[in-house]
């Protein structure tokens, strides 16, 4: 064994606990030290993944893609390595590796599933080519971050390119990731919604592929599901939805998730349209990867979504459901959920602008929140660093709020003085002070 190697996995360990004993997350300054003390960790460590390497990238949905993909194979007994965190640049991925490793710096694996940052795809695919890519969706991101989102198609078919053989699973209801599969050599397949299931109520949503990719023609849709996703065609050059490998039909969504996929039955205690899609793609890449299906559906009952995903808190008689909402697409998602609800109920914002979330919030009034109207909502009050922006963006559509930058107090006095039904949506730096803060005020270790 290389010493150097073998002090880079020992500091990873050594960093990650020291981090977890202050309360820190810790995982991608464990991966940053392990890739400065050997640069060659990551790689030598990919190759001891005995079968598959899974990578998932896209949008939206890529945690809860990824780690429910993890839970399926290892209801089947398989050891995985997954970045369930959601630490997904360089720096995660290596943690992800280096933290499962033993005292002896070696794996023991049958598989990997990594969620990866789209732009960062470009630096962690030349230390492994993973055997399949799941492409889950492309909506406009943090543009400061990221520019156009051509910038991110770009990037992501120059890493297609590193990887050739690697297998892709795309949304086929997406035409921006249909376009990078048919511009691309790599072997595909695509998974998505054949029927219309909602109605046109979305029909106002920023459309990213409203453009053909191939020769520019305005595209036409047969239907709508949200977004641009949907089944579209090109007028002029006859790009349209591919076949679908994964069709996920009769989708009933009143109670949980139902849907049938290749004769295959899945039922899903879950809310949220875009969740049939998170379902799917996992279908779709175990189906793909020869991965028995036995257990699946007591994996979606007994699936843990990772903090910020539909979680679920019970807070001194208030449920309180936490979620992540951080662009356009998702965020009308998120209400599109809450609508599900007729209930009454609070809704906490909390909206930041640190270099995570990306520092523009424009994308603010690309939302929806007009819709908000018609949720049986007995108070929404908005909180984080921008939250006048966010009280000035509900003020444009004649929505009240109430303004408390302090998260827990918010929470606190939501509990104490509400509905005993709370949704808290956060963009992304919010999402883990206010995740540890509900576990606190629940009584989690």
């Amino acid at each position: 064994m290389n010493i150097r190697r073998l002090f880079a996995v020992w500091s990873a360990h050594f960093i990650k606990t020291a981090c977890r004993l202050t309360g820190k997350q810790g995982a991608t300054l464990a991966g940053k030290a392990a890739l400065s003390i050997y640069p060659p960790i990551l790689s030598e460590l990919a190759k001891e993944v005995k079968k598959d390497i899974f990578v998932v990238c896209g949008t939206n949905g890529k945690t809860t893609t990824n780690n429910l993909l993890a839970s399926v194979l290892e209801a089947n007994g398989q050891k995985v390595i997954c970045n369930r965190t959601g630490s997904n640049m360089l720096n995660g991925v290596v943690s992800a590796f280096v933290l499962n490793t033993g005292l002896s710096g070696h794996l023991k694996a049958d598989y990997a599933c990594i969620e990866i940052d789209e732009a960062s795809t470009v630096r962690v695919f030349p230390h492994f080519q993973p055997d399949f890519m799941v492409l889950t969706n492309l909506f406009r991101d943090q543009l400061d971050r990221y520019g156009e989102i051509d910038t991110t198609m770009n990037l992501l078919s120059k890493a297609m390119k590193m990887a050739p053989n690697m297998k892709l699973l795309v949304n086929g209801d997406d035409s921006l990731s249909t376009f990078l599969a048919l511009d691309n050599k790599n072997e595909y397949a695509a998974y998505g919604i054949s029927q219309k299931v909602l109605s046109d109520e979305n029909s106002r949503e920023i459309r990213e592929g409203r453009f053909c990719k191939r020769c520019g023609e305005k595209m036409q849709y047969h239907f709508y599901h949200y977004s641009q996703l949907g089944d579209y065609y090109c007028p002029h050059c006859g790009f349209k939805r591919p076949h679908l490998d994964f069709d996920g039909t009769n989708v009933r969504l009143d109670d949980g998730i139902t849907f049938d996929v290749n004769d295959f039955h899945v039922k899903a205690n879950y809310r949220g349209f875009y969740n049939v899609y998170n379902i799917l793609a996992v279908y779709g890449a175990a189906s793909m990867a020869n991965i028995s299906l036995e257990h699946f559906n007591d994996v979606l009952g007994n699936f843990t979504p990772q903090f910020g995903r539909n979680e679920l808190f019970e807070i001194r008689g208030t449920k309180v459901m936490l979620n992540l909402a951080k662009n356009p697409a998702g965020f009308n998602q998120n209400i599109s959920a809450v609508m599900t609800d007729t209930s009454p109920k609070d809704i906490i914002i909390l909206i930041n602008d640190n270099s995570q979330d990306g520092t523009d919030i424009s994308w603010l009034w690309d939302v929806d929140f007009d819709r908000l109207k018609d949720t049986n909502t007995a108070s929404i009050t908005v909180c984080g660093i921008r939250c006048l922006d966010m009280a000035l963006r509900l003020k444009y559509v004649d929505i009240p709020s109430d303004v408390e930058q302090d998260i827990e107090k918010a929470i606190e006095n939501k509990i104490q003085n509400g509905t005993k039904n709370l949704y808290v949506l956060v963009n992304y730096t919010g999402l883990y002070t206010t995740h540890n803060l509900l576990k606190k005020m629940e009584g989690r270790k």
